[in-house]
């Protein structure tokens, strides 16, 4: 890896960030090696879903960024960890559990739109970067390693073919018993994508330093052992466990946790 090496503060343990498209496994990969390290996992894309919600159940517009940022400072948004949930990571607005409804269909059609005010995002990585600071951290997103917290000790890039990110994608949501068809899912993803990577404030793009990790065709627990592996080589033995002791992702978790 080229960059991201040596602690960014002496003394504090790591911030390992994580960005990559919808539907690339990051959020599972990003979630096992929390576990793993024991380190808080803290999804941004979800946070923006959270508020997103909270939108649509006010009826404030996605196309309101001044309502939208005044929301998001009203708002509580916290991720918990549960271990007999599943997924075991919580997210919660104002103390309720709203874990499922932010993946509901009606969230993602509009969370991009949400996610791309300049003035939304402004607010949102303050409150991030701000968790960020505390170090022992994984965070995931589309933009950690570049805006949210830059000085991140390491930094990975998880992406896959568009096939494979709607495939995924399309499984998590029939076997939540939304019926939507892969056709739907390409596109919606596509579109996404698009916006994800053109918007003017903090686009989706990946860091210089950031270690590129393609997921298609490979095993949860293989991006797992990889990403292991990238944290030991650039950090020496951070809590890094033993082969045998890197956690198996929930077979019953998101494959991703897309904006």
């Amino acid at each position: 890896m080229k960059g991201g090496v040596g602690l960014s503060v002496p003394g504090k343990k790591p911030v390992i960030a994580i960005d990559g498209p919808a539907g690339a496994g990051k959020s599972t990969a990003a979630m096992a090696l929390a576990k793993a390290l024991g380190f808080l996992y803290v999804d941004t894309g979800a946070m923006y879903r959270a508020l997103t919600l909270a939108a649509l159940r006010r009826r404030v517009s996605p196309h309101d960024g001044d309502a939208l940022e005044s929301l998001a400072g009203e708002v509580r948004i916290e991720t918990v960890y549960r271990q007999a949930d599943d997924p075991p990571y919580r997210v919660l607005v104002d103390g309720e559990d709203v874990t499922e409804d932010i993946r509901r269909p009606e969230v993602s059609g509009v969370v991009s739109q949400v996610s791309a005010h300049p003035s939304v995002r402004k607010r949102m990585t303050q409150i991030q970067r701000a968790m960020a600071l505390r170090g022992g951290v994984v965070m995931e997103g589309r933009d950690v390693g570049t805006v949210v917290y830059p000085e991140a000790d390491v930094k990975f890039f998880i992406t896959a073919s568009a096939g494979e990110r709607a495939r995924r994608r399309h499984r998590e949501l029939v076997k939540k018993g939304i019926m939507v068809t892969l056709r739907e899912v390409e596109e919606d993803i596509n579109r996404r994508d698009c916006l994800d990577s053109t918007r003017t404030t903090a686009p989706l793009r990946r860091a210089p330093d950031a270690l590129l990790v393609d997921t298609t065709g490979i095993s949860p627990e293989e991006v797992v052992r990889r990403l292991l592996e990238a944290v030991e080589m650039a950090l020496g033995k951070v809590a890094t466990p033993s082969a045998e002791s890197i956690p198996s992702p929930e077979g019953g978790g998101k494959d991703e946790n897309p904006l």
